[in-house]
């Protein structure tokens, strides 16, 4: 059973409405969509993500720029959500955080909530979000959204989402932030996945089980005479430095990815969007790039999630997307703000302590509230809580190449 089947059966009195931003093909919200929230509005600007959203999530995708939109015309919301583009948040090369173009995209994000003032938002970037304009770029993000009237307690974090039961190490920021006059104090859930935690990582393998029998999205591609050769000589887990220099086949490479193979018995590596030649993926056992379903299954997508457009829109499609069981710890963990059935605290006066920290020791607040609320969690059930574990770092656990993600 995929995580992402948890959520099915939830029932509500009064279903909570979603407004979806920069929606991609929808791996943010898939998950929300099946645990019974209504999405009454959402938008992308690229035609294929949007036909991939309407057919498997909601019609009422608007394909355009988000600058164009009128926001007073969009419906009311108690969630919002989006992944803001992330190019200019990269962590290859020099990037110009909000001073680039795609960094102040952000700031339409910003007026929604600004307008809508839902109860709860969720944003989503890359890890050089922390980093960027020398850690300025965030600590400005959460000021301007803290600053809405009635204020919003904001809870960054760095997610590896492999640690949440997906099949591939991915690290991404989720910055959620609740209304504070709901007195929901939302807290970042544990990670239950990794090495001496409640269960193991998923592998690549037990993701790809029997997905030759899926139809959709799985053509396979045709490969070079020569890309089957370098394939030959790299073993799984490895990529493109396991051919020696002397060798006719080998060949120079400026990231990992160039030439990766699948580990079968660990999670992948990150799906990434675009990129050259080498940069597909490659099986661990079969001499071949991987297919788009077998990507779209890294990314944790059923296989009843069909999508639009051509190889490459597909692709992109995939790498760009949040993986959907990545997801689903955190809407568990949103729910009761919706179903009101919560001790409300005061995040007003939380929210000040919260300001008295640096960065550094909110996101680290930000982990360890995580770990003693799920230990009080498993003690309530009577289990013996596993103690928190430093995220792992296996040894193929590498940066990822964020520039090629469109």
């Amino acid at each position: 059973m995929q995580i992402l089947d948890s959520l099915n059966g939830i029932k509500w009195q009064d279903k909570p409405k979603l407004v979806s931003l920069f929606s991609g093909c929808g791996g943010m919200d898939l998950p929300f969509h099946r645990a019974g929230f209504e999405v009454v509005w959402a938008i992308d600007c690229n035609g294929a993500a949007c036909r991939t959203f309407r057919r498997n999530i909601s019609e009422t995708i608007a394909c355009n720029n988000i600058q164009e939109i009128d926001i007073t015309k969009v419906p009311k919301a108690d969630l919002i959500t989006g992944g803001f583009p992330c190019q200019d948040f990269s962590m290859i090369g020099k990037r110009p955080g909000l001073t680039g173009t795609r960094g102040n995209l952000y700031t339409y994000f910003l007026e929604f909530i600004r307008h809508h003032k839902p109860k709860a938002f969720i944003a989503e970037n890359v890890k050089g979000l922390l980093s960027a304009n020398k850690y300025k770029a965030i600590a400005k993000i959460i000021a301007d959204f803290e600053n809405i009237e009635p204020g919003y307690l904001v809870k960054p974090k760095l997610y590896n989402f492999a640690d949440y039961g997906v099949p591939q190490y991915r690290e991404r920021v989720l910055i959620v932030g609740v209304r504070m006059d709901t007195g929901f104090n939302f807290i970042h859930p544990f990670p239950e996945y990794g090495s001496d935690r409640l269960y193991p990582y998923r592998t690549a393998k037990q993701a790809l089980k029997d997905v030759e029998k899926v139809t959709d999205n799985n053509e396979h591609q045709r490969i070079h005479p020569r890309t089957v050769e370098i394939i030959k000589r790299i073993k799984p887990g490895g990529n493109y430095t396991d051919i020696p220099k002397d060798s006719e086949y080998y060949v120079k490479g400026m990231i990992s990815h160039v030439y990766r193979r699948l580990h079968p018995d660990q999670p992948s590596t990150t799906i990434i969007a675009g990129g050259g030649g080498g940069t597909w993926g490659y099986h661990y056992q079969e001499l071949r790039s991987l297919t788009n379903r077998e990507r779209a299954r890294l990314q944790t997508f059923p296989d009843d999630f069909v999508f639009e457009g051509s190889l490459t829109e597909v692709r992109r499609q995939i790498g760009n997307a949040v993986p959907p069981d990545g997801m689903v710890a955190l809407v568990k963990a949103l729910i009761p703000l919706f179903k009101n059935s919560y001790k409300p605290v005061d995040l007003y006066k939380l929210n000040q302590e919260l300001q008295k920290l640096s960065l550094s020791d909110r996101l680290k607040l930000a982990n360890s509230e995580s770990a003693i609320n799920y230990r009080d969690h498993l003690s309530i059930l009577t289990l013996s809580p596993p103690q928190p574990q430093p995220p792992p770092n296996p040894q193929n656990r590498e940066k990822e190449p964020l520039a090629n993600l469109d």
